[in-house]
């Protein structure tokens, strides 16, 4: 036995109720949504955005997230078996039964933050890349989160290595020790988190609008390309000149669309914060007292 590696045997299950039971990736993963809406509540506050507005964003967010993160891991990942079979097609509606992929939620949440701003952003002045840099933050806390669940789960870890940080997952049976991926993932999201609200805190009034979503697609997807080959993926694509898994492909667009963005906010200039209008000035009452007589 190697003394120098982690023996990881945590119950996923935190309190057990019968069948069901509360889990600890349950838990981190609500915890993120409600930190999320600490941090939103405060950004209207800071940059004058109606607080009447947190519920039915937190309801897109947490509709497109599952939504977009099962379906993302069913297409993605095995459609053979989810759309190939009965069994597989009926698990599809099962977030419960395992399998959730970030990159089909990042697509969902992009799409579900279009319909949020076409529905509120106009009548309350901000828009769609507004949205975005603000969500940036908030996602990046969220996945850090969301990753320790899955480290919780003794899940999507990486091949055998010799590192003394190593792994041994023992509720799946490993003797060996891995690479920890989702932890590298999660410290990752944390730090990211970590800088983009500093710099929010800090310098909001010197960035421009798509800034702090460029900075999280390209940090948060370049870092996870470059972790997936510490991974054990099962597909994986030729390129000729390599070869990159599924995760890596889909990682590609998402940095790409973060230099755009990053490209876009130093060309467009516009302010990062919200631009309230002022409120028209109070005209004065006309008097009805009768004029002097000249």
């Amino acid at each position: 036995m190697d003394i120098l590696a982690i023996h990881w045997h945590v119950n996923p299950v935190l309190i057990p109720l019968g069948s069901l039971g509360i889990r600890w990736y349950s838990l981190l993963f609500v915890s993120g949504f409600i930190i999320g809406w600490y941090l939103f509540r405060w950004f209207f506050r800071r940059e004058g955005v109606p607080e009447k507005l947190l519920d039915p964003l937190l309801y897109t967010l947490l509709i497109a997230t599952i939504v977009g993160a099962r379906l993302g891991h069913c297409i993605f990942y095995d459609p053979a078996y989810y759309f190939g079979t009965w069994k597989g097609f009926g698990e599809v509606f099962m977030p419960w039964k395992g399998g959730l992929a970030s990159h089909g939620g990042a697509i969902a949440l992009l799409l579900g933050m279009w319909w949020f701003t076409s529905h509120y952003g106009k009548k309350n002045h901000f828009d769609y890349i507004w949205l975005l840099d603000h969500l940036a933050i908030a996602v990046a806390f969220t996945g850090a989160l969301i990753r320790l669940g899955n480290f919780f789960n003794s899940e999507i870890y990486g091949p055998v290595t010799d590192l003394p940080w190593g792994v041994v997952f023992e509720l799946r049976g490993e003797t060996e020790p891995r690479h920890p991926t989702q932890l590298y993932e999660s410290l990752t999201y944390l730090v990211l988190g970590v800088v983009l609200l500093w710099l929010y805190k800090n310098k909001l009034d010197k960035l421009h609008r798509g800034f702090f979503i460029g900075l999280f697609l390209i940090v948060c997807f370049g870092m996870r390309f470059i972790i997936e080959y510490v991974k054990e993926a099962k597909i994986f694509f030729d390129l000729g000149f390599t070869t990159i898994n599924i995760g890596q492909l889909l990682s590609i667009p998402f940095i790409l669309l973060g230099i755009a963005m990053l490209i876009y906010a130093a060309r467009a200039r516009r302010p990062a914060a919200a631009e309230i209008p002022a409120p028209a000035p109070k005209q004065k009452a006309e008097t009805h007292y009768a004029k002097p007589l000249r």
